[in-house]
């Protein structure tokens, strides 16, 4: 194995990690940008130059935009971080901690005795063309069905986010002050 890909490796696994304790949402989500780029460099760096520039391109770039705009719109302040550290107190890390040591020795385990196969040498790199072949190819009904799906969730989740008097955030008024349900349905103030 190569240094660059153990250090890759590193930086993706604890960037994971403070994702997962931080309780500032917009400071983990820094933090998943960093692990997702350090998971394309490790994708590069095991000869899928496809799928790293795809990482980059859908999860660090589209995906992770949003995510960050979506908690820049709700605006999730300090109460939300008082509960957060409420949730994670001492005891709550006893199980994950014991599940994660567990498969750091199994790792290990299976470096030492040279279980873990070595990386392909020589091996062509996959590019754009073998992708679509094997996508559109033998599962082009699952990508279309995936697709739907997709779609399907996307229209039902704008449709419950118009949702005028649900449990969500105050619709704005155009001049950005929150306005009543019946104010913004049109009846006059």
């Amino acid at each position: 194995m190569s240094i660059s890909l153990l250090l890759y490796g590193l930086v993706a696994i604890c960037a994971t990690a403070m994702v997962i304790t931080r309780t500032a949402a917009v400071h983990a989500l820094l933090y998943m940008v960093v692990a997702l780029l350090a998971l394309a460099c490790v994708f590069d760096t095991l000869g899928a130059p496809f799928a790293a520039l795809l990482e980059v391109i859908v999860y660090a770039g589209a995906i992770m935009v949003l995510f960050v705009f979506v908690v820049m719109m709700l605006n999730i302040g300090s109460p939300a971080e008082q509960r957060e550290k409420s949730w994670l107190s001492g005891g709550i890390w006893v199980v994950p901690s014991l599940l994660a040591l567990g498969l750091l020795v199994t790792l290990l385990i299976g470096l030492r005795s040279g279980a873990v196969p070595a990386i392909v040498q020589g091996a062509a790199p996959i590019g754009p063309r073998e992708v679509g072949l094997a996508l559109y190819g033998p599962y082009i009904l699952t990508v279309e069905l995936s697709s739907f799906l997709l779609l399907a969730g996307l229209v039902s989740a704008f449709h419950i986010g118009r949702r005028i008097g649900g449990a969500g955030i105050a619709p704005l008024h155009p001049d950005g002050v929150h306005v009543g349900v019946n104010e913004h349905r049109g009846v006059d103030r």
